[in-house]
């Protein structure tokens, strides 16, 4: 099998990131679920982005160096991905790029750091009907294959990333750290008790692609294929209303991850990826140890 996409994301996370991104990708994904399954090594010298909690001070004043202390995973973790597939989702982001090929680029670079990590790493989303379950796995290859999977889904006009969070509460008895990709529709139309139910079992974190605005040029309606009018794009009122729509249920929807303390950020082009993760996996990190 050919690692197409892998080898995307890997071109992607060399294109958009030096080596001190790279790194700082790499070891916030290592050292996000400290006291959770992860057991004492060794010590090594302290660098800016470690947490002051990890500092070993008696060994430090031994040294005379700034020492922490080095974790390393008692076991596997269960990273399991769950993405929209709402027809929204085929439209473009703020930044004019494809919020599928955006959200399988997202869920690909995450799938990376977990096997290159030696996790898990499972996918969930619905085809038409079904709900589609791929098992957890902790080679490239499977990954490979769950991304094309996804890409080749054919997207509903109903939004059923609710469903998809139902099955994954109901059906996957283990403990999971759940990436949740989808965009401001999708995270609005997820349930407070569905939030609630996962979020007390299991690490949840939220990435929002976010939507283009209605004006503009050649704005495409995907919902009823077809271009939207010159008179509706260039109607201020419209407009205005439209952002006022947004602002809402944006707020909407922070209020109930905020209520059940899920962290979440946006993402709107390829370019952004890398440091986007870094942010969420520090923010659940912090959110973590207090």
């Amino acid at each position: 099998m050919k690692l197409s996409h892998i080898n995307k994301i890997k071109s992607n996370i060399t294109i958009y990131s030096d080596k001190k991104t790279t790194n700082l990708l790499d070891g916030t994904y290592k050292s996000v679920y400290k006291g959770k399954s992860m057991n004492f090594e060794n010590l090594r010298t302290y660098t800016l982005n470690d947490d002051v909690k990890d500092i070993d001070w008696k060994s430090s004043i031994r040294s005379g160096d700034l020492l922490v202390k080095q974790f390393i995973a008692e076991k596997k973790h269960n990273i399991l991905i769950v993405l929209d597939s709402n027809i929204k989702m085929s439209a473009d982001t703020y930044s004019h790029e494809n919020k599928k090929t955006l959200a399988t680029l997202i869920a690909g670079t995450i799938g990376y750091l977990a096997v290159k990590n030696g996790d898990f790493i499972g996918f969930i989303y619905q085809n038409q009907e079904k709900t589609i379950y791929k098992p957890f796995k902790d080679n490239l290859y499977s990954l490979e294959e769950y991304l094309c999977n996804y890409e080749k889904t054919t997207f509903s006009k109903e939004n059923k990333i609710d469903k998809s969070l139902e099955f994954t509460y109901k059906n996957i008895k283990k403990k999971m750290i759940i990436f949740i990709i989808t965009d401001l529709d999708g995270s609005n139309s997820i349930k407070q008790k569905t939030y609630k139910t996962l979020s007390s079992i299991h690490d949840v974190l939220l990435i929002n692609i976010k939507d283009n605005f209605m004006f503009g040029e050649d704005i495409y309606d995907i919902e009823n294929n077809q271009y939207l009018p010159n008179f509706l794009l260039k109607n201020i009122e419209l407009n205005k209303i439209e952002k006022k729509l947004k602002q809402d249920i944006l707020k909407e929807t922070e209020k109930k991850l905020k209520q059940n303390k899920i962290c979440s950020i946006s993402i709107s082009s390829q370019n952004q990826i890398n440091n986007k993760i870094i942010e969420l996996l520090e923010e659940h990190k912090y959110a973590s140890n207090n």
